[in-house]
C-alpha cells in the first residue's frame, strides 16, 4: 500500500491525519454510532477499549464482536457503538509507536472491517498521560451531556451507558495492590463497569477475588475460540524479520511495512539503555488486552 492509499482510506472515513488535529479543533467522532435504538426497551451501551494498540490486532477487533454478541444474548443492553481510544505518547511504553501511527493504524483497521467501531483521538491528542477513568468520563460527557443520549425511536432520548472493554490482563492489573488508585477503580468498575474477554493463560477467578465488591459490574465473556495473538508477539515477529500477515488486518500490515514500524525496536531500545516502561500508579495499565 502506498501513502496515497493510506490518506484516501482516512479521508473516505472522514478521518483526517492526526497532524492537523488539536484539542481546539477536536470533534467527537459520532458518525458510526447508531442513530436509534432497535429495541426501545433496552439500555443503549457504548464500549470503549483503552490501550496501546501498537499495533492493533485481529483480537482487538474480535473483542468488540464478542462483547456485542454477549450483550445481545446475555444482557438488557443494546450496543450502539464501540471505540478504540489509543493511549498518548506520554505513556512512555517500550515498543510504543507514535500516537499518529497508532491512531492511523486503528482507523485503517476498522474502516473496511466494521460499520460500528470507531476511533477517538481525544486521548492521544493530550500531551500528558490520562488515566482510564478520565477517558471514560470524556465519553460519558460527549454521549450524554453534549449529544443528549440516543433516540429511542419515538422521539425521546435515552442516556447511554459507557463501559470499559478489555482483555483478561486488565483485571489482573486491577487486582494488583497499589497499581490502580482505589477511587479510580471505584468509578471505573462501580459506575461504568467492564466487559472482560477471557484469555488463555490468565486466571480471571483469582484476579476477581480482590475485586468482589464490583463483581456484579464485571462481565466476563468466554472466548470460545482461543486466540492469544498479542501486539508484543507481532513486534517480536517484526524484529526477527518474520511475516505478520493474517495476525492483523491486511491494510495495517501494509501500513507497518510502508513506514518501517517495529523492525528496529530492539536497536532503539538498546540505544535508549533499555528504558523501562512507566506505569502510572494513580491511573491505569493502559495496554489492554495485549501489550
Amino acid at each position: 500500500m502506498n501513502s496515497i492509499d493510506n490518506r484516501d482510506i482516512l479521508h473516505d472515513a472522514g478521518l483526517d491525519d492526526l497532524d492537523s488535529m488539536t484539542l481546539e479543533n477536536y470533534t467527537f467522532p459520532k458518525e458510526r454510532l447508531k442513530k436509534n435504538l432497535s429495541n426501545p426497551e433496552k439500555q443503549p451501551l457504548v464500549l470503549v477499549s483503552c490501550g496501546s494498540f501498537s499495533p492493533p490486532t485481529n483480537l482487538h477487533l474480535r473483542m468488540f464482536e464478542e462483547a456485542a454478541d454477549f450483550c445481545e444474548f446475555e444482557t438488557d443492553y443494546e450496543v450502539v457503538g464501540g471505540f478504540f481510544s489509543p493511549v498518548g505518547d506520554a505513556y512512555k511504553k517500550a515498543g510504543l509507536a507514535s500516537a499518529q501511527h497508532r491512531i492511523n493504524m486503528t482507523r485503517i483497521a476498522v474502516e473496511d472491517s466494521s460499520t460500528w467501531i470507531g476511533v477517538d483521538p481525544w486521548e492521544p491528542l493530550h500531551k500528558e498521560y490520562l488515566p482510564t477513568v478520565k477517558v471514560l468520563d470524556h465519553f460519558d460527557h460527549e454521549l450524554n451531556n453534549v449529544m443528549g443520549g440516543i433516540d429511542t425511536g419515538n422521539g425521546e432520548k435515552r442516556r447511554v451507558h459507557v463501559a470499559l472493554l478489555a482483555g483478561a490482563d486488565l483485571i489482573q492489573t486491577m487486582s494488583t495492590p497499589g497499581l490502580w488508585a482505589k477511587e479510580d477503580l471505584s468509578r471505573i468498575l462501580g459506575h461504568y463497569g467492564a466487559f472482560i474477554l477471557e484469555r488463555s493463560g490468565t486466571d480471571i477467578d483469582d484476579a476477581l477475588v480482590s475485586l468482589q465488591q464490583w463483581r456484579d459490574s464485571i462481565r466476563v465473556i468466554p472466548q470460545l475460540i482461543q486466540n492469544d495473538v498479542s501486539s508484543t508477539k507481532i513486534r517480536l515477529f517484526r524484529k526477527r524479520g518474520k511475516s505478520i500477515r493474517y495476525y492483523i488486518p491486511d491494510k495495517v500490515v501494509d501500513y507497518i511495512y510502508e513506514h518501517g514500524l517495529y523492525s528496529d525496536d530492539e536497536k532503539k531500545q538498546a540505544d535508549k539503555g533499555k528504558e523501562k516502561a512507566v506505569v502510572d500508579v494513580v491511573g491505569s495499565s493502559q495496554d489492554v488486552p495485549t501489550s
